[in-house]
């Protein structure tokens, strides 16, 4: 007789076949009884083999197996697109940008007529140079997802680092520069916040990012991927102003609680209650009522045009300390801006408008009343248009903001507060690749005071910004 072990063998290699060829599934056993009947296996023998062999029959393949095994929540993966990955029940997204650009700013000659309060013109006894972040420090997002009860939830961080080294105070990483060794750049944790809905409730955001008013003027804004007039440029901080006090007031991250409707045709809603914000110049506050934002926006497409509305608010009480006595009054801040993006071809025009009265200029509260707390008014307004042919973008706009004494008295007070500041912006881009653009620009920003004091300068930026 054949040993065992060769018999074993034998029927291992017609398993082989079995798996490979469904024809011969069973031949195992056929085998084995054919070789019973034979007198090659003894009644023993035949049946350990066939048992062993039954038992293979029922065990799955190894890979069958190791597949059952695997536990599809502990599984990693790409995601479908951008840069993330999925791990069991939740999707992680990094984006980012980084950018730098040499500025060169040619401010104006101090004199006595060159003085204007919240002016933004440059003005200073040589011409600077400097190596800086544009109006977007370099920032890193990182975006949580998943699914819950039917909800999508979503966990938001966003980090904005900026290149130069900053002079710690009470604006944080927003202080003015300190371009000296051993200093240290500063981040600007501007973003923080959950998101809760799904696409047939709209949904809610709770925690810290950009705010509603004002927004569509800085992110329509061309100089967002670029310079725009400097600002502090001997001592650069996390980020030059851009079109910031030329044409809009910023609009700032901030502590919220969000509802955005689900889009109904292109027409989207949105509305939220925010911290109060304290006045940077006007008399000490205790602010006992929120803020209030809003904003409505509208997509569409006309023929071959593109087409972006929109329209937003903004509302807060502040409560002035010692308010009836000495003159101190309290105020309500308010303000209401409005505008539209239109793309046709190779073709982009947008135009921004805003009126406000308590909420100064530049900033949210900055110059907003006089000593007393009474309410000065603000408007301002831009124009633009961009180009694009290929890679090649080239683009120009102008923009206005403006501010008006609260009184009589106010103005005898401060004859040189800023009347009107206004800039001048001529760009070119290069699309180098898909994450890279590069860009030249030329501003030229002026600043006039109520009394005819006036002040102006240019800067030209060269550089670049990458996003991913």
């Amino acid at each position: 007789m054949l040993s065992k072990y060769m018999l074993r063998g034998a029927v291992a290699a017609v398993a082989l076949c079995a798996t490979t060829t469904p024809a011969l599934a069973g031949s195992n056993e056929a085998l084995l009884k054919r070789l019973h009947e034979k007198g090659i296996l003894s009644d023993e023998e035949y049946s350990e083999l066939m048992a062993e062999e039954q038992a293979a029959q029922k065990a799955p393949p190894p890979m069958a197996s190791a597949e059952g095994a695997l536990d599809s929540s502990r599984v990693v993966r790409m995601t479908d697109s951008g840069i993330g990955l999925e791990v069991g029940p939740a999707t992680i997204k990094f984006s980012g940008s980084v950018n730098g650009f040499y500025v060169h700013d040619n401010p104006d000659t101090p004199s006595a007529t060159t003085a204007v309060t919240g002016g933004i013109a440059s003005v200073g006894t040589s011409n600077s140079s400097a190596v800086r972040n544009g109006l977007l420090p370099g920032f890193l997002k990182v975006d949580v997802t998943t699914v819950q009860e039917g909800l999508n939830i979503g966990a938001h961080f966003g980090m904005y680092p900026g290149i130069n080294s900053t002079a710690w105070g009470t604006l944080g990483a927003n202080n003015g520069g300190q371009p000296t060794a051993l200093a240290t750049a500063g981040i600007d944790f501007r973003q923080t916040y959950m998101t809760i809905g799904n696409s047939s409730l709209g949904e809610f955001k709770i925690g810290r990012d950009i705010g509603l008013f004002g927004s569509e003027g800085i992110l329509n804004d061309i100089t967002l991927l670029s310079s725009g007039t400097p600002g502090g440029n001997v001592a650069p901080g996390n980020t030059t102003l851009g079109r910031i006090g030329v044409g809009y007031i910023y609009t700032d991250f901030q502590p919220q609680i969000t509802y955005t409707s689900p889009s109904f045709s292109g027409l989207q809603v949105s509305a939220g209650v925010f911290q109060p914000l304290m006045s940077l110049t006007a008399p000490t506050q205790t602010n006992s009522a929120p803020g209030f934002q809003g904003k409505v926006t509208y997509d569409g497409k006309f023929g071959g045009i593109a087409t972006r509305l929109w329209v937003s608010g903004i509302t807060q009480k502040h409560n002035t300390v010692g308010a009836g006595t000495g003159g101190l009054v309290s105020y309500t801040g308010s303000g209401i801006d409005m505008g539209g993006k239109v793309t046709a071809g190779p073709i982009t025009a947008t135009g921004y408008y805003y009126t406000a009265k308590g909420l100064g200029t530049t900033v949210l509260n900055l110059l907003d009343t006089d000593a007393f707390g009474n309410p000065r008014k603000s408007d301002g307004f831009y124009g633009q248009v961009m180009a694009s042919f290929g890679k090649i973008s080239v683009g120009g706009s102008y923009g206005e903001s403006s501010l008006k004494y609260a009184n009589a008295a106010d103005a005898a007070a401060n004859p040189t507060l800023l009347d009107k500041n206004s800039s001048w912006v001529g760009q070119a881009r290069y699309g180098l690749t898909s994450w890279v653009t590069l860009i030249g620009e030329y501003v030229h920003s002026k600043a006039e005071a109520h009394n005819g004091n006036e002040a102006s300068s240019d800067a030209i930026a060269f550089g670049g910004i990458l996003f991913f």
